[in-house]
């Protein structure tokens, strides 16, 4: 069964990966044999996240190279400087993404609106059609978006958010048609509420909290790490028949 989910020789880019679940991908991807590139807009978090996996994984997995993936001239140095340290890349995980306002929809400015749409819809698909054509080369590689299970619901308070992330899921559906012939597998996961700094105003509310909790099979809070086993899947041979799909991991708040 391990062999379903070795990455060894594989080459990953995770976005948003100097915490939380994007770390933790980072992290498992590696420790399954990848090697990864840590990124986010500051490199001291990105050298700081890169250490500890390393030190984690025991051999020198992990490169960091900071970001703004709100700037295609940086999205395409970190294809470039991936190419140059790996020699290729197998797997794009687009899991960076900015929430600037949290209220009604009647309340957001157009900057803030313009900044959810080109930071969690716009940057993917220009970070992904960077990486895709090598892949489709190949005819192998996995591409993985990190939604939310916001994209599926309405909310009074990260509607925008969520429009952005309904969004994400069909920009994998669309993909996947399109570089399907060619092997290459596009899914998102779409995680409930996790216990990350990105997610605080909703845990950090009581209410919102209980809320959430209250209507999970599971009754708890997720953590990061429970995010990252599904990207080790997807970006496996045991994921090897699965694109176009929104994978669902929310302790069971959406089956209730």
């Amino acid at each position: 069964m391990a062999n379903l989910f070795n990455l060894t020789g594989k080459s990953a880019i995770v976005t948003g990966s100097s915490r939380g679940i994007g770390k933790q991908i980072a992290y498992r991807l590696a420790e399954h044999g990848a090697n990864v590139v840590i990124s986010s807009r500051k490199q001291d978090a990105c050298d700081a996240a890169t250490a500890e996996i390393n030190e984690k994984v025991g051999r020198k997995a992990a490169i960091a190279i900071a970001c703004n993936i709100a700037a295609k001239e940086a999205l395409q140095n970190l294809v470039d400087e991936t190419n140059r340290a790996f020699g290729k890349i197998d797997i794009c995980v687009c899991n960076a993404a900015s929430n600037p306002y949290f209220g009604p929809m009647s309340g957001i400015s157009d900057d803030q609106f313009m900044k959810i749409l080109q930071n969690n819809i716009i940057s993917n698909h220009w970070l992904i059609n960077m990486c895709a054509p090598q892949m489709r080369e190949r005819k192998d590689g996995a591409v993985i978006i990190i939604s939310s299970v916001g994209g599926l619901k309405g909310s009074p308070v990260i509607g925008a958010y969520d429009i952005s992330k309904a969004a994400d899921m069909q920009l994998a559906r669309n993909l996947a048609v399109e570089f399907g012939a060619d092997n290459v597998r596009v899914n998102t996961i779409a995680p409930g509420l996790v216990q990350t700094d990105f997610a605080k105003a909703l845990w950090e509310n009581p209410e919102i909290l209980k809320a959430s909790t209250s209507r999970a099979a599971l009754k708890r809070i997720g953590q990061p790490d429970e995010i990252a086993g599904m990207a080790v899947l997807l970006a496996s041979q045991a994921g090897a028949f699965v694109t176009g799909q929104t994978i669902i991991i929310d302790g069971g708040v959406m089956a209730a």
